[in-house]
């Protein structure tokens, strides 16, 4: 469920190992120790016999340890703020995964917890002091019964949230640009429904933030299966290598090949000559675009409009028509050499005087696309100077995990059930807190 749609995600798109979950499978070591010791002191009929270091005012002499129920808090520890992601599969878990086996049978137990929770693309912020924080999850139940999930649920938070808050800041720097998800390269094939939802997230909370419409856009179908979209692409330089390193032959045969909806995106680097590259394509275009306009052909006009080129180029490479004081890679200066290359093409076209307006319009409607080693800072950079740019891709920054961009979360247990009294008792340098957005969940929707 969203902060936007209110929807939640069937819990099938997950793919959740239960089995593995339920015995403890991807669970650190130390929660199947709880659990073992939790158990075996209920199948003891063990109660507490040691000292009340707390000095609570409930008398805690004769305890069921093993059948103690607690209160939970989970909480964000990035500053000053994270976006929520991956809730809806916390929720999922603790549905199908809270419980016991005996007689190796799994008991679901899941209907006796109490569970309260943001909406995914929700803010939390913290401040650095870890006694004054916003929980996105509380639960409260047998502890032995979901002791287990601790470490999933931290991952899945910790990830997913991670993700999201990097690309709004992205979003942020970018100014309403859109910003492509490029980061499937850089993980397991397993990761992209997740990571690819969290960067949706991050574009509905801009959006929601900001006014205004920037379109989700993703390489790959899995990074949209959870929202029901579609990944997008143009050309990789493998295309381009296939036709003997003639971009613009290679433009072509996709504009002829692949089905008009699809934007025509070249990208123009292979050469380390992006200028060519991008005059040669258009010049391939033009005639076939101004055929089509004659003749009324809307399909045709759509095959053979050059929507944007892509410049792709190295940091260790510069140019060529770069001078050498300008440095290598997507630079500024390349990326205003472009423009103005493309805003002029049209004049070495001997363009009948019918046709200059609209050859101009096409020239300049052009969109550059700029990727490879763009990150929150450099893109900041580029729309402070007003570099041309249209649209940025970002790939394997979206998944950095590095100290200025930490998105852990922690679980702490920080109130025990004695006597049908609930009792403070989280550890030193925590303690209970509450948040507005927290709301009741029926787990059973899940």
């Amino acid at each position: 469920m969203t902060i936007f749609n209110h929807k939640r995600l069937p819990t099938n798109l997950f793919k959740l190992d239960l089995d593995g979950l339920r015995r403890g499978y991807y669970s650190d070591k130390y929660f199947e120790n709880v659990v073992l010791v939790l158990e075996g002191a209920k199948a003891a009929g063990y109660t507490f016999a040691g000292q009340d270091s707390r000095h609570v005012s409930v008398d805690v002499s004769g305890l069921s340890i093993g059948d103690l129920e607690v209160e939970v808090q989970v909480f964000n520890r990035r500053s000053p703020l994270a976006v929520v992601a991956g809730v809806d599969v916390v929720l999922a878990m603790l549905r199908h995964v809270t419980g016991f086996h005996q007689n190796d049978q799994f008991v679901d137990t899941s209907d006796r917890l109490e569970v309260e929770a943001v909406e995914d693309g929700a803010f939390t912020r913290f401040s650095g002091n870890t006694e004054d924080v916003q929980p996105v999850i509380r639960i409260r139940g047998r502890y032995r019964d979901f002791a287990l999930l601790e470490t999933p649920i931290l991952g899945v938070l910790t990830r997913a949230s991670r993700i999201a808050t990097n690309v709004y800041n992205v979003l942020y720097v970018a100014r309403g640009k859109s910003v492509l998800f490029f980061p499937a390269r850089f993980d397991l094939p397993e990761t992209q429904p997740i990571d690819g939802y969290a960067y949706w997230l991050a574009v509905q909370r801009y959006n929601y933030d900001n006014a205004m419409q920037v379109q989700p856009l993703v390489s790959t179908d899995a990074q949209a299966q959870w929202w029901d979209g579609r990944g997008s692409g143009t050309v990789p330089h493998a295309l381009i290598a296939c036709f003997m390193a003639d971009t613009a032959e290679a433009m072509v045969a996709f504009a002829e090949y692949v089905p008009s909806h699809v934007l025509r995106v070249a990208l123009v680097d292979f050469n380390n000559d992006t200028v060519t590259a991008s005059l040669s394509t258009l010049q391939a275009y033009w005639p076939r675009y101004l055929a089509a306009l004659q003749t009324d052909d809307a399909d045709a006009q759509k095959r053979w409009t050059l929507f944007g080129i892509r410049l792709d180029t190295s940091a260790n490479m510069r140019d060529v028509s770069v001078p050498p004081v300008a440095g290598g890679g997507v630079s500024s200066a390349l990326v205003r050499i472009v423009r103005d290359a493309l805003d002029k093409a049209w004049e070495g076209w001997n363009v009948p005087e019918p046709w200059i307006d609209i050859a101009k319009a096409y020239c300049r409607n052009i969109k550059i696309v700029v990727s490879g080693g763009f990150n929150a800072v450099k893109i900041e950079r580029f729309e402070r100077e007003n570099v041309p740019v249209d649209m940025y891709g970002v790939g394997s920054t979206l998944l950095r995990n590095a100290e200025d961009v930490n998105t852990d979360f922690t679980m702490d247990i920080v109130r025990v059930k004695i006597r049908d009294q609930w009792v403070d008792m989280a550890k030193t340098g925590r303690k209970p807190n509450d948040n507005e957005q927290l709301k009741p969940v029926d787990l059973s929707q899940f």
